[in-house]
């Protein structure tokens, strides 16, 4: 798949050949530098995972948050996608003193809903993730809608302070 543009709904296969961290970064938008735009696709999912390993892989080394960020974030995305009717979800990532945050924006004013889980639900189970692998999570009304976020604690300090 062609990329639409920096930042803008940018997409692309991903696999054996796919771009590296630093070349997702490019084609897509830099989260932690900006917020980066993905459509409403459910393909919105996997570009997310991409960009969550890209992050962390440039500017977070090492960090032992990785896996489960990219299991958060594309739950997020995944329920931006289904529920919201966005025609563009935000993304944005940002590492605090001790711990990582990130956000998926939406331009809904509908919250999300933590709902109890059974063992054989096939569905329903990605705010329960958030709410079980993260340390912290919330909502924020934004003046146009909301961001949905999650915070992992991190044991290794930020590079540069």
């Amino acid at each position: 798949m062609v990329p639409s543009g920096r930042g803008r709904g940018a997409g692309f296969g991903t696999g054996v050949g796919g771009p590296s961290s630093s070349g997702v970064l490019r084609l897509t938008g830099d989260p932690t530098a900006h917020e980066v735009r993905l459509p409403n696709r459910p393909e919105s999912a996997a570009t997310a995972r991409q960009l969550t390993r890209a992050v962390f892989q440039t500017h977070w080394p090492g960090s032992r948050s990785a896996e489960n960020a990219v299991l958060l974030v594309s739950e997020l995305v995944g329920n931006a996608v289904r529920h919201t009717g966005a025609h563009l979800i935000g993304l944005r990532m940002e590492r605090r003193a001790a711990s990582i945050r990130i956000e998926v924006r939406d331009p809904s004013r509908g919250l999300p809903c933590l709902l109890p889980v059974e063992e054989l639900d096939t569905s329903g189970r990605g705010l329960f993730l958030v709410d079980m692998l993260s340390d912290r999570w919330g909502v924020d009304p934004l003046p146009r809608g909301k961001a949905t976020w999650f915070e992992i604690r991190t044991a290794e300090r930020p590079r540069g302070r």
